[in-house]
């Protein structure tokens, strides 16, 4: 339990709770995390850096990754905080809105934070003293945070490069046309597909002269083109 310190003007102070997890780091990386932390109104600092308040054994933090910053809204007697990314090297998760380095959101009354792999959740019970608050820390051995593992990282998704567009007289990857020359699959296609045509028209029948045979009616683009089929290119 972390109770609630009064001043000597019996003003309860503000205090956060906060609870760390990292779902693969050891303990090593809280060994310096403190069980009660009490603070000014100076913002709280957090990252790796020995001048941190809040100081965390990760290699893959910022000196300063981020801080807890209070203030006091207008026409309000409490103390209000808002969460400051500091880390130019990668951007921290609040409350599903993701921040670069210098931009801040502020805090609600529970809070989701995700950074450089750790989890943190921060419930924020308000008091009226507006010279200090309290942290109480806790190292959680379980997830705190359950969502998609592409959000639990702070790294930029890589997006695939489109291929090239065709440049000028060249074909895109499977287009219909021999403008590089027919493939062979496809003139042995189009040779029998002509030699059917021919016995289907050869057969008197106006009837079946109008009728185009199957390997035509699988090709609709071969019927139009059959009266100049004497163009196209033959083995």
């Amino acid at each position: 339990m972390c109770p609630r310190r009064l001043l000597s003007m019996e003003r309860p102070l503000t205090v956060l709770r906060v609870s760390l997890h990292h779902p693969t780091q050891g303990p090593a990386v809280f060994a310096t995390v403190p069980q009660r932390l009490q603070h000014d109104t100076s913002p709280l600092l957090v990252g790796r850096g020995l001048d941190t308040h809040l100081q965390l054994h990760l290699p893959r933090l910022s000196r300063r990754h981020l801080s807890l910053e209070p203030y006091r809204e207008k026409g309000s007697a409490l103390l209000t905080f808002s969460l400051k990314a500091l880390s130019r090297r990668g951007c921290v998760w609040v409350n599903g809105l993701t921040l670069s380095f210098l931009e801040q959101v502020p805090l609600s009354s529970v809070n989701r934070v995700a950074f450089a792999g750790i989890q943190m959740v921060v419930h924020v019970e308000g008091g009226t003293s507006l010279e200090a608050f309290v942290c109480c820390f806790h190292v959680s051995p379980s997830p705190l945070i359950y969502r998609p593992q592409a959000e639990e990282t702070d790294e930029w998704d890589v997006i695939p490069e489109e291929p090239p567009a065709p440049r000028s007289g060249q074909l895109a990857p499977g287009h219909l046309g021999f403008l590089h020359g027919p493939s062979q699959t496809g003139i042995a296609h189009l040779s029998q597909a002509l030699e059917e045509e021919q016995k289907y028209s050869s057969r008197g029948s106006p009837q079946t002269a109008r009728s185009a045979s199957p390997a035509a009616e699988s090709m609709p683009w071969l019927k139009q083109d059959l009266k100049y089929s004497s163009y196209i290119i033959r083995p």
